[in-house]
């Protein structure tokens, strides 16, 4: 009886840790594989590890777009201290993204001089959305439910967790972003374990 009730001990604590374990990763949102616009894939949460990652569904042909612009500058001035924006065109909100990537891109670069990464389009609406996008929904109000509209912006931690959700109405360059930034880019970068 003693080895059946330790047996049982350690079963549940297996399972336990290993709930834990999927938990907390499923917790970091950029574990994730996403295509580059120039068709490279990558293991986001790798690529862009310890960095603060501002996450946005873009278009080329909305009333935000030029907020490229403002990305790009918010870039600039904080990729030295671990700053990257992802942008993830997509043409779910009044088909307002029809271009083809290699169209995207060269407009993107050409008009707001982008130099940040640009990947493949992508849905974030329904159940046919980027499972990156999926992530970003499931999580806890007010962060989580589907984008509104093009350039709802998601700030991710250093730690690969999410800090903050910014409607498309909010602007780069806004005190709400930037200093939700600025935060967040003071945090330690997490050690790297295996």
């Amino acid at each position: 009886m003693n080895l059946v009730m330790l047996l049982s001990v350690s079963i549940v604590t297996m399972v336990l840790q290993t709930n834990g374990s999927a938990a907390a990763k499923e917790e970091l949102v950029l574990d994730h594989k996403a295509t580059l616009s120039d068709g490279t894939m990558v293991q986001l949460d790798e690529q862009y590890a310890g960095k603060v990652v501002l996450v946005v569904n873009t278009a080329s042909r909305c009333g935000f777009t030029r907020q490229y612009e403002g990305l790009q500058t918010l870039y600039e001035t904080h990729k030295e201290a671990g700053f990257v924006v992802l942008a993830f065109p997509c043409n779910d909100f009044g088909g307002q993204e029809p271009k083809a990537i290699d169209e995207i891109v060269e407009f993107c670069s050409s008009t707001f001089g982008v130099t940040f990464p640009v990947f493949d389009k992508v849905r974030v609406l329904g159940e046919e959305a980027h499972p990156l996008f999926l992530d970003l929904r499931s999580q806890p109000e007010p962060i989580g439910g589907e984008p509104k509209w093009n350039f709802t912006k998601y700030l991710i931690n250093r730690d690969g967790t999410v800090a903050a959700r910014f409607g498309p109405r909010v602007e780069p360059d806004g005190a709400e972003l930037t200093g939700a930034l600025e935060a967040a880019l003071a945090e330690a970068i997490p050690e790297q374990g295996g």
